[in-house]
């Protein structure tokens, strides 16, 4: 079972990481645009906690919090989301696209629903080579109504693929509601495929560890894929900036009742943690993320020349 201190670190770490993207996108040091996962630190921290080094990750647009859950290094993914040389992708992925395949991270992705295939890939050479690996495609609600996600369960349910498709259910498709734009529950379309679909309260990190931790061993034990559709909440707006006039101001107000972080530091006061603990963790996740960006600020821009490097295999390669 995950250690619900490490989870608490973890959410933080994520959380903080996010406010200071806020902040940096405000005062024009962040290019593009960039879509923020507060509120649902508890689904990255909970899934990515079940994962071994082998394993594969395929994020959203919305995937900060995977690619730092996943253990991406701080230092290099600020560099990577401020357009940095020394980022992660060498500046040129940028916040929905950052990727590390040495953890395992496949990238996030800009088009709703495209990580799921290819996550899809991910697990079909999990089994074919034989690591004993398994693969992760996080998608919100509103991917649902894109082909590309039924396509990629039909394939891992026939092919019995070690997949773990996690649902991050926030209630919206970008700026509509997404019981208005899919129409099947997502429990009736996982047996539509008779695949094994869990729900679980995505602002419980621990109980998400759980459910993740055993579908993970059910996939490393070859009984084909999994749906997880974890409950949570979208603090903010579609992406960052946005007005969010469609949605209901109460609604907004009323979003800290269903904070995980908040809801972890009162479970582990209640188990006996001391306050001063949880504090100094709390300093340690700022500093480590004031430092990072502070490196950052400090690192060369994105070369323009180096723009194409990875796009083009060399002439006769």
């Amino acid at each position: 079972m995950a250690d619900p201190l490490s989870l608490f670190r973890m959410m933080l770490t994520i959380r903080e990481a996010e406010l200071a993207l806020a902040r940096l996108f405000a005062d024009g040091e962040v290019p593009g645009f960039i879509h923020l996962s507060v509120g649902q630190e508890g689904v990255a921290a909970g899934v990515c906690s079940a994962l071994a080094p082998q394993d594969s990750v395929a994020s959203t647009h919305r995937g900060h919090g995977h690619a730092i859950a996943r253990g991406m290094a701080l230092d290099g993914f600020f560099a990577e989301v401020m357009g940095k040389a020394t980022g992660l992708c060498g500046g040129r992925g940028g916040s929905m696209h950052v990727a590390d395949l040495q953890r395992g991270m496949l990238g996030a992705n800009g088009i709703v629903g495209a990580g799921a295939p290819i996550a899809l890939g991910a697990a079909l050479a999990h089994q074919v080579r034989g690591t004993n690996g398994v693969a992760v495609a996080f998608f919100g609600d509103g991917a649902l109504a894109e082909g590309a996600m039924h396509e990629t369960l039909n394939m891992a349910a026939i092919w019995r693929l070690p997949l773990l498709m996690v649902c991050e259910n926030n209630g919206w498709a970008e700026f509509s509601r997404s019981d208005t734009q899919v129409a099947a529950k997502l429990s009736a379309w996982a047996a539509a495929y008779g695949v094994r679909h869990v729900e679980v309260d995505g602002n419980d990190a621990p109980a998400v560890a759980t459910a993740a931790a055993e579908a993970v061993a059910a996939l490393r034990r070859g009984e084909g894929p999994r749906v997880l559709e974890a409950r949570t909440h979208r603090w903010r707006g579609h992406f960052e900036g946005d007005p969010q006039r469609y949605r209901d101001p109460e609604e907004a107000g009323r979003m800290a009742e269903h904070d995980p972080i908040a809801r972890s530091r009162a479970a582990l006061l209640a188990a006996g943690t001391a306050e001063a603990e949880l504090e100094a963790i709390e300093m340690q996740t700022r500093e480590a993320v004031a430092a990072a960006i502070a490196a950052a600020r400090t690192a060369p821009a994105a070369d323009w020349a180096s723009a194409q490097h990875g796009a083009y295999a060399p002439a006769g390669g």
